[in-house]
């Protein structure tokens, strides 16, 4: 069993022993803010935002087109034949009056479509960060429990040799060296169970970040200094006022307010839907020279200038069907921003009673932790002296092990749901990390 488990540490650590990057917390955030592809396809939506406000704009301006012709004729009979030459050159011009609201109906459009975009983009960035951080503290949480998990192995080792030397004396029965073997046992399979879920951990974050899996990097083997006074202090007291926390929250989320605009998007729609109920006024201007020959192209010059009306009096129902069309879309954002807002709130508050929960079963495991530490010597101590049984110490081993697989559990899950709340909050901070 000893050889089995070596070869399998072995096989499992070999890739250690290559040369490793270091990635950091830090250095994992910013490489997710260049390499995620959904980010990187929010930006170039962006882009087609701004060029459909340039359009917009370019609604307002008049249109100007140039025009140039040359003709040439022959006619022949049995006598003579005679040619006969064009030549022509003009400019038209044509801007739109008055189309019943409509320009500035989309203009506003666009302009609330394209900050939404922008608001939306960050809201994507603050979801990122709060990704990677999730993913690299399990693996470094998943580190954690490693080494309880090869300290557990490591003990009951030493419990083994020292119940095999007792049983060679006679002090104890071999049922007890039986035992502890199967107590050693399966704080190995603990140990490879654990081994495997952190190279699962690493990978799932190696992909996140767009990072060959098969790479080796060395991650962080403990919370910072930062991480560990933040544990140590009263976070929750700061977030006592769930109402104020709501309205902190509205005006920061970027989502929240991406949506905001994009109810005054379809309210814009639903103006330029009705303009089609509107007269449309255009005036045109243009300019015309022609002539025979190239010479005198610029001797009979033409101007030209109107107005055009254009009055809509039946069009099949289609401008109805598009005004429907519009109300529909705003009635549903309306309800769609109704929703975001409920769900904020559900957020907010299930966030915060999960940090407060959190905080107390921090509290409670720490201490049970030295009380498990406590347990387990006394229970050592009566065994070794003959007074106690072995199924007591093994019962305060699993207990102390428990213990501190708990407690660093309720860090890491302290930690990680206040980086939730201020994700939740709209405040998780992106900027420092471009």
């Amino acid at each position: 069993m000893r050889v089995i488990f070596t070869l399998l540490l072995t096989i499992i650590f070999s890739f250690s022993s290559f040369a490793q990057e270091r990635l950091l917390l830090d250095d994992a955030i910013r490489i997710a803010l260049q390499k995620n592809t959904s980010l990187q396809q929010v930006e170039n939506n962006v882009a087609t935002y701004e060029s459909s406000l340039l359009a917009a704009y370019g609604n307002f301006l008049p249109s100007l087109d140039a025009t140039g012709s040359w003709d040439w004729d022959r006619v022949t009979n049995d006598e003579s034949s005679v040619d006969s030459r064009s030549y022509q050159v003009g400019a038209n011009s044509n801007i739109v009056l008055f189309d019943g609201l409509s320009s500035f109906a989309n203009l506003s459009q666009s302009q609330n479509d394209l900050e939404s975009a922008k608001l939306l983009l960050e809201r994507l960035k603050q979801e990122i960060v709060f990704s990677t951080i999730s993913l690299y503290y399990s693996v470094v949480e998943t580190e954690q429990l490693l080494n309880v998990r090869n300290e557990d192995v490591k003990q009951q080792q030493k419990n083994l040799e020292t119940i095999e030397e007792r049983n060679r004396l006679g002090a104890v029965t071999l049922a007890d060296v039986y035992q502890q073997q199967v107590q050693l046992g399966n704080a190995e399979l603990d140990v490879i169970r654990t081994q495997n879920n952190l190279e699962v951990a690493k990978s799932n974050l190696l992909y996140y970040l767009g990072l060959d899996v098969l790479d080796i990097y060395e991650f962080s083997k403990d919370l910072t200094s930062e991480e560990k006074q933040f544990i140590k202090s009263d976070v929750e007291s700061d977030y006592s006022r769930i109402s104020d926390l709501v309205s902190q929250a509205l005006n920061s989320r970027k989502d929240y307010v991406s949506k905001q605009l994009d109810l005054e998007s379809s309210y814009d729609g639903v103006t330029i839907a009705r303009s089609g109920h509107f007269p449309r006024l255009t005036g045109s201007a243009g300019f015309r020279s022609s002539a025979n020959t190239f010479d005198n192209l610029f001797d009979m010059k033409s101007y030209s200038a109107g107005l055009t009306l254009s009055i809509p009096i039946f069009s099949g129902f289609n401008v109805n069907n598009q005004v429907q069309f519009a109300e529909v879309r705003a009635k549903n954002t309306e309800l769609e921003l109704s929703d975001l807002k409920r769900k904020i709130k559900l957020d907010i508050q299930q966030s915060l009673l999960d940090l407060q929960a959190a905080k107390k079963a921090l509290i409670v495991s720490e201490k049970n932790v030295k009380a498990a530490e406590e347990n387990l010597k006394i229970e050592r101590e009566k065994y070794s002296l003959g007074a106690g049984k072995l199924l007591d110490v093994l019962i305060a081993n699993t207990f102390f092990t428990n213990a501190q697989t708990n407690y660093i559990n309720a860090q890491f899950n302290y930690v990680r749901l206040s980086e939730q709340l201020k994700y939740n909050l709209g405040i998780l901070d992106h900027t420092k990390y471009e």
